[in-house]
């Protein structure tokens, strides 16, 4: 196993030490942050590149989890409107999961229970949430970073159509308790198209009979 883990290390040439950043420009900074880069790299031919410019959409690093009855076999969805979509001829209502950012000092197991409690009504203790992975949401233009988790709940004890979310933030959110099947049908069929979403469904699909 360590063998296959050094070999696949191997195939990235470079690392963080290969990258001269000569400058960073704050160019906005409202609820997020709009960073430009200054910087040149190493060249997989050996060279040097030349400087460049890179904007980098600093919007702080979330975490998602995923809440999955093993029992019943349902997960539970949240439908909730997202302005990102709205360039887009579709609905800008989207199915996800219980996500959130990082308030100060907390980490991805505080932010996941708290956000479980704020969007869904759902009490999680820390040592049932799990983590799946790490990964990073579209690093070409944002140094987002994704914690995904997964965590077991009772769903006879969550209402479908239930309303929830903090007023303050202009939070609006409703529940759907789905079948697994149900789910994977959404997703096929095109209903669920946020990226942590997609992700955890697809290692749910894996991994769903060793839970």
């Amino acid at each position: 196993m360590q063998d296959n883990k050094k070999k696949q290390a191997s195939i990235l040439q470079y690392d963080k030490t290969d990258v001269t950043i000569s400058a960073i420009e704050t160019k906005y900074h409202g609820f997020f942050k709009m960073n430009e880069y200054h910087l040149n790299h190493k060249l997989f031919s050996g060279d040097q590149s030349e400087p460049f410019t890179r904007e980098v959409f600093e919007r702080g690093d979330a975490v998602v989890v995923m809440l999955y009855d093993p029992k019943k076999d349902t997960l539970l969805l949240l439908e909730q409107f997202r302005p990102g979509i709205l360039r887009a001829n579709e609905t800008p209502w989207m199915l996800e999961f219980v996500a959130g950012m990082f308030d100060d000092n907390e980490s991805p197991i505080d932010v996941a229970i708290r956000e479980a409690k704020e969007e869904a009504n759902i009490e999680l203790k820390p040592a049932s949430v799990q983590l799946i992975m790490k990964y990073f949401s579209s690093p070409g233009g944002t140094s987002e970073c994704i914690h995904l988790y997964w965590a077991p709940f009772d769903s006879s004890k969550v209402s479908s159509g239930s309303i929830h979310g903090l007023a303050h933030e202009n939070e609006d959110i409703m529940l759907h308790v789905v079948s697994r099947n149900d789910a994977f049908t959404l997703l096929t069929d095109g209903k669920i198209s946020n990226a942590a979403t997609v992700i955890g469904l697809q290692w749910l699909a894996i991994n769903y009979q060793n839970l």
